[in-house]
């Protein structure tokens, strides 16, 4: 006896089948008026750093235009998002907010990469900066990006796509602020060499999050398991279902943020109700786990599997092909 059974997730202007109170055109209201603050300040900044002679507010315009880019990228993303699976994308287009994700990680790293040697350059042979006007812009951007923050703070940052754009917005926030003290440094005592250590330290932080972003989005898509779910935690937890003989195949992964998946293949005693066993399983998915979206193939154990309980040697791939270990409710391997 074989069944299966797909989990979805319900509620309009929720994710992963949770409402988290906010809307998609909520999002992305906030979204564009952040836009709006950093394109417009942006291009005043690029003015000012050229005119002043400094790296710092140049980096700060060079990262306030990867911010304006990764809101761009994220109001994209959840336009195609919203799209229904149809054809061959049967999860829809849920995944453009990692790739989204992704590319903010990448130009974060790029740009960095970019800074940093500009920044050691200037440190062997700087130029003449005008600290005055470097103190007072990145006070002004400081305002500026703690207005922007604020905006993509009231969005739903369970998305990652949402809190990579917000990732920029907060480290350029923190680069302003190093901007700032290093105006202030040049204006008082004519160090010019504080420019390019201020961009050093943007540069840190900007390596910092693009990392991160980089890294959470390739687990995404190498299918990995989300970090805060262990399968062979899960596996066992399964497996030790009174009717359960043994779980194999299990799969974990994310379809987007927020929505993890799972699939297994579930062999249960001959007396035991393949459906009771089934919606008992799915419980302890939803409840213990947070998973709403699984796939569980449940079937009767066959004879050399129920002999593994008599001592007795047995093959533990019941399927032709195993995907990772077998769990059963006694001491195995991972």
């Amino acid at each position: 006896m074989t069944s299966a059974h797909q989990g979805h997730e319900n509620g309009a202007g929720g994710h992963a089948g949770h409402s988290h109170g906010v809307t998609a055109d909520a999002d992305r209201r906030w979204l564009a008026i952040a836009l709006t603050l950093i394109a417009s300040f942006m291009a005043v900044e690029v003015v000012i750093g050229v005119v002043a002679q400094s790296l710092a507010l140049i980096s700060d315009a060079a990262h306030m235009l990867t911010d304006a880019v990764s809101i761009v990228l994220a109001l994209i993303a959840m336009r195609l998002a919203e799209r229904p699976a149809r054809g061959g994308f049967t999860y829809g287009l849920k995944r453009a907010e990692i790739l989204s994700a992704q590319a903010n990680g990448l130009t974060l790293l790029l740009l960095g990469a970019w800074l940093a040697y500009e920044a050691v350059r200037r440190l062997v042979d700087p130029p003449a900066v005008e600290g005055g006007l470097m103190f007072y812009t990145a006070l002004a951007g400081i305002v500026v990006n703690v207005a922007a923050a604020w905006c993509i703070s009231k969005a739903n940052r369970t998305s990652l796509n949402v809190e990579g754009a917000y990732q920029h917005i907060l480290n350029d926030l923190f680069a302003f602020i190093g901007t700032a003290v290093a105006g202030l440094v040049v204006l008082l005592t004519g160090f010019a060499r504080a420019d390019a250590i201020a961009t050093l330290v943007v540069v840190a932080l900007m390596f910092k999050a693009g990392y991160g972003l980089v890294r959470e989005s390739g687990r995404i898509f190498l299918e990995a398991a989300p970090a805060h779910l262990d399968p062979d935690v899960i596996g066992d937890r399964l497996a030790a279902h009174s009717s359960v003989s043994e779980v194999h195949d299990l799969h974990v992964w994310t379809i987007t943020s927020g929505q993890p998946a799972l699939s297994a293949h579930v062999l249960v005693e001959p007396v035991a109700d393949c459906h009771t066993v089934r919606r008992d399983l799915e419980k302890i998915l939803q409840c213990d786990y947070e998973i709403s979206h699984a796939t569980l193939q449940v079937d009767h154990a066959p004879a050399d599997v129920l002999d593994v309980r008599t001592g007795r040697s047995v093959d533990d791939t019941h399927c032709e092909v195993a995907h990772g270990p077998v769990h059963r409710d006694e001491p195995h391997l991972h």
